[in-house]
């Protein structure tokens, strides 16, 4: 499917929606086929012993589904998360930046579905993967 929204578009959208998260995640490659983002991580993305925590790669692989769905729907600011599943495999590497590769599997009128992997920068193996579903709003009748 076409991309509705490129990648720097995508990035002004994030930041007006989201301003909270203003500046945490890039996006490195936004096509048809792929969506390459990362967790640009910093101390607050951290647990005891360095290594960037559950909860911010969760953040990086939700917010990735989100932009993948986007990037092919257009800008939905009320799209939701209504499942996600996590696997973490390894550590991640001590500060290192996390890399998503997202993919979207299925995208309908009403769910999109998501395949997420995410990589420390610069090592070939996943250190978690995840599959999401986002629930797109309804077009208005009219």
């Amino acid at each position: 499917m076409a991309l509705k929204v490129p990648a720097d578009e995508m990035e002004a959208f994030l930041d007006e929606v989201f301003p909270q998260v203003k500046g945490m995640f890039g996006i490195d490659r936004l096509d048809e086929d792929l969506l390459v983002m990362r967790l640009h991580a910093s101390e607050q993305h951290l647990r005891p012993g360095g290594t960037v925590s559950g909860p911010a790669m969760f953040s990086l692989a939700d917010v990735a589904a989100y932009v993948a769905t986007m990037s092919r729907i257009g800008k939905e600011a009320l799209a939701v998360t209504t499942n996600c599943s996590i696997d973490f495999m390894r550590k991640p590497v001590a500060g290192a930046d996390v890399i998503a590769h997202a993919k979207v599997l299925k995208l309908g009128r009403a769910l999109s579905v998501t395949d997420v992997l995410l990589f420390s920068e610069g090592q070939p193996d996943s250190v978690a993967r995840a599959t999401l579903t986002y629930s797109i709003p309804p077009k208005p009748v009219g």
